[in-house]
């Protein structure tokens, strides 16, 4: 049995990150974290679009409509993997205001995240990853259950169908996400 970790993601940033516009996630972490907070304790994820009102006002761009809340037993479709390519901890905030042109969220949003304290995190800091995605080849379904639910990243999902790393297809090219990748890292001062 192969392990299947997904990571909780708004919708609309799930959709920035499947069609290559955004390739960084920034985390502060949720409030169901535990003791020591949020890390990205994984190296490869599902990414699992969460349906948090009030995501469109948090974000620069995107279209995006409101769904209802999930609901036991609807119908899940898991469209895209992540792999980490690295993970670091930002303390300095004109190194995180720098990777704005980087993701969709607001810099309010972004701001809010950094200078919360709680759950392991101090004011000041917030957890930011590269990481490089891939679309399956055929959506992943099953049904939505309540351990899925609550304010964390990281939830166990259901066991992957055979197969399923064939013919993932990353959606941003080899030489591109390596200009990506160069950038980031110069922007963040090669930290």
């Amino acid at each position: 049995m192969e392990k299947a970790i997904g990571f909780k993601e708004w919708q609309v940033v799930c959709d920035a990150l499947s069609s290559g516009r955004q390739s960084l996630i920034l985390r502060k972490g949720g409030i169901h974290e535990g003791r020591d907070g949020f890390s990205f304790a994984e190296e490869e994820f599902f990414l699992f679009p969460t349906r948090f009102h009030g995501q469109a006002g948090r974000v620069t761009e995107g279209r995006f409509q409101e769904p209802a809340d999930w609901q036991v037993g609807e119908t899940v479709k898991i469209k895209h993997f992540a792999e980490v390519c690295w993970a670091r901890t930002l303390e300095d905030w004109e190194q995180v205001r720098a990777l704005e042109d980087y993701h969709i969220w607001t810099e309010e949003t972004i701001r809010e995240r950094f200078f919360w304290a709680g759950k392991g995190m101090e004011s000041g800091s917030i957890h930011v990853a590269l990481v490089r995605v891939a679309a399956l080849s055929r959506a992943w379904q099953f049904q939505y259950e309540s351990g899925f639910g609550g304010c964390r990243s990281w939830i166990r999902l259901p066991e992957p169908p055979v197969g399923w790393r064939e013919g993932l297809q990353t959606v941003i090219g080899d030489d591109a996400f390596a200009t990506l990748s160069e950038r980031v890292d110069s922007l963040l001062g090669g930290c």
